[in-house]
């Protein structure tokens, strides 16, 4: 039998026979190692565990401690899930469960309305399936057969789905798993015995492939872990995650409502939320005028050659709201901001003395979200962006992306997200612009990152079509990821709106054009600053950094007499003049979250003093009003 080359993550090369699998492979390795190992990645393609391996290339086993492996571990949980469903729903029909970020998901069609109860018997199910000797087994076919398998079983959905697919690019591909064969790329686990703890979280309807048009289905989510304590820890960010979901927060702290009577998605920003933006916002103009940039306003509509000059219209029209005719032309709000900083580009005759240009706007757009994918804040009809696009030449590109990213990491941090993960996106398939361009560009963004000595992942072909990326995610107190700062390169807009500037040379240029966000949106950040914080926000944004609470009626003129001072200092304070006893008012403050509470009463008004409390910490003792304001005016300067 042919020999073939294996080299190992740490370089090693090792001979083995030609089709040997990744079980056996591990398994010569050690039998630690091939009970921990999910799958296999050859040469970049993950495979599973008894597939064979042929040819010379590289291999990585996957454990759970692998996101690759999660995703198998998830995948194969989905398919076992759907198995378990069909036992005790025989006329179920199926479409489509992949593995998600955490977890998993099934689009169901059964004629039963799920509920908790039913989740647990299909957990139970799940959990009998697992401890029975069966193997994932993977078979080949070609589409017809495919076809032809499903329709006899009864399942639309796969039909649907094969019936879509081309052989000649892809491999067909069915799971058998006991009595259960589901349509799948794969790669699974090797059994389904590795799935040893399961939650089935919740039940949600999804219409089928996302379109309204079509039946809504019903989507089981869940989650499974090979250890009890991951489940029990998962389990418990759940809860704490639940206490900080920033819908709740925002009602019971006033901060900001949606009316879906009113219009879906849009949000309602009551005055402490208002108050909490405008620190958010007063703080990112004072940065970005600090850090070079100059600020721009544009108008909220635009004709619609504008859109159809950008590609809007051609590439993102199911995503804008209808036009408007005014004066009989045919106008749009603007679901982005970039083509109105081209047109104020466009005004002048650029040199290369002028750039580069770093133009930022907080610019209110509109998109429009299908109604099941809004959520609070976190997913809007209409937001406010934190935008900003720089054009440079290509010997500026590098220097400015060092400064974007130091710049985020510093408004980031501000905000207390000092937890950061970097990823650059690559070329596509698809994509405008030369590719001498995309190779400079993705060199700068590159050299940039590693000049910051910043550990990054690449995603291979995960550029937009337009142009290579860095995305910047942080992570919360609850060690969820989430999506903030992009650096994104656009080889699209310049070229489509005719963007020079006369170079050294005397010649016509293409500047480089950079989308940057840092905040991502306004509206987002808020949602994400809310569940971070729980909603006891650092003093610096606290609605109210200041309870100014009188002992009775009586001391109630001093109060106004403190309030007063504070004001003039800028503190923002609230004076609780309800005619309830000390005990309860102490207690509702310590709800509300306030950073601090002045208790006065006689004592304090004779000494022209304030009694402390401080959140979570209680007394703190008494204090001249005039060193109070010395020590919380440094805090909020130093954004404690």
């Amino acid at each position: 039998m042919s020999k073939i080359k294996i080299t190992f993550p740490d370089g090693a090369v090792k001979e083995f026979d030609n089709g040997i699998t990744g079980y056996q492979i591990a398994q010569s390795i050690s039998s630690r190692l091939a009970d921990e190992v999910l799958a296999v990645k050859f040469n970049d393609a993950i495979k599973d565990l008894h597939r064979a391996i042929e040819g010379d290339g590289t291999v990585k086993f996957l454990t759970f401690d692998d996101v690759e492996g999660k995703e198998v571990y998830w995948h194969s949980s989905s398919h076992l899930m759907a198995h378990a469903v069909q036992d005790i729903f025989p006329e179920a029909k199926f479409g489509v469960g992949p593995a998600i970020e955490a977890g998993f998901y099934y689009d169901i069609d059964i004629n039963t309305q799920l509920s908790e109860d039913h989740l647990k018997q299909i957990e139970d199910k799940m959990l009998a399936l697992s401890k029975t000797d069966t193997r994932f087994e993977r078979e080949e076919l070609s589409q017809q057969d495919a076809i032809e398998y499903f329709k006899k079983k009864g399942d639309q959905y796969k039909v649907e789905l094969l019936s879509e697919m081309d052989e000649t690019k892809e491999k067909i591909s069915i799971y058998k798993e006991g009595s259960f064969t589901d349509l799948c790329r794969g790669p699974h686990l090797p059994n389904p015995g590795k799935i040893k703890f399961v939650k089935l979280l919740n039940i949600s309807g999804s219409y089928w492939r996302g379109d309204e048009k079509n039946k809504q289905l019903q989507r089981i989510y869940g989650i499974t872990f090979p250890k009890k304590k991951m489940l029990d820890d998962y389990l418990f960010m759940l809860e704490e995650a639940k206490k900080r979901d920033h819908r709740k927060l925002g009602k019971s702290l006033d901060l900001f409502s949606v009316h879906e009577e009113a219009g879906a998605g849009l949000i309602y920003w009551h005055p402490k939320g208002a108050r909490i933006r405008l620190e958010v916002e007063d703080f990112w103009r004072k940065a970005h005028l600090e850090n070079g940039y100059e600020l721009l306003y544009s108008p909220h509509m635009g004709k619609s050659w504008l859109w159809e000059t950008s590609g809007h219209l051609g590439f993102y029209k199911d995503s804008m709201y209808a036009g408007m005719k005014v004066d009989e032309q045919d106008y749009y709000i603007k679901p982005m901001n970039c083509p109105f900083h081209i047109m104020i580009y466009k005004t002048h005759l650029r040199s290369y003395r002028d750039l580069p240009l770093r133009w930022a706007e907080l610019g209110t757009v509109y998109r429009y979200e299908k109604s099941g994918a809004l959520h609070g804040l976190l997913r809007v009809r209409g937001f406010t962006q934190d935008d900003a696009h720089i054009f440079c030449t290509d010997d500026q590109m590098e220097s400015e992306i060092i400064e974007v990213i130091r710049f985020a990491k510093y408004v980031l941090g501000s905000f207390g997200f000092t937890e950061m993960n970097y990823y650059l996106s690559t070329m596509p398939e698809k994509a405008v612009g030369e590719p001498e361009l995309w190779l400079k560009a993705e060199d700068s963004l590159r050299k940039a990152l590693e000049k910051e000595n910043l550990s990054y992942e690449v995603d291979e072909g995960g550029g937009a079509f337009y142009g290579p990326k860095i995305d910047i995610k942080i992570k919360d107190a609850l060690g969820r990821e989430w999506q903030l700062s992009t650096i994104q390169f656009d080889f699209n807009l310049p070229e489509r709106f005719g963007m020079t500037y006369i170079g050294e040379d005397g010649k016509e240029h293409r500047p480089f054009m950079v989308h940057r966000a840092l905040l991502g949106s306004i509206e987002r950040f808020f949602g994400i600053l809310i569940e971070h914080y729980a909603g006891e926000f650092p003093l610096w944004l606290a609605p109210t950094q200041v309870a100014i609470v009188p002992v009775s009626q009586n001391y109630i003129e001093y109060a106004h007499q403190v309030a007063d001072t504070l004001r003039k200092q800028g503190i923002r304070y609230e004076v609780d003049e309800r005619n309830e006893k000390i005990g309860y008012k102490i207690r509702d403050w310590e709800m509300r979250k306030v950073s601090y509470m002045l208790v006065v009463g006689e004592k304090e008004k004779e000494a022209n003093a304030v009694s402390v409390r401080k959140h979570k910490e209680g007394d703190q003792g008494s204090l001249a009003l005039s060193e109070f304001i010395d020590k919380i005016v440094i805090e909020i300067k130093n954004k404690v």
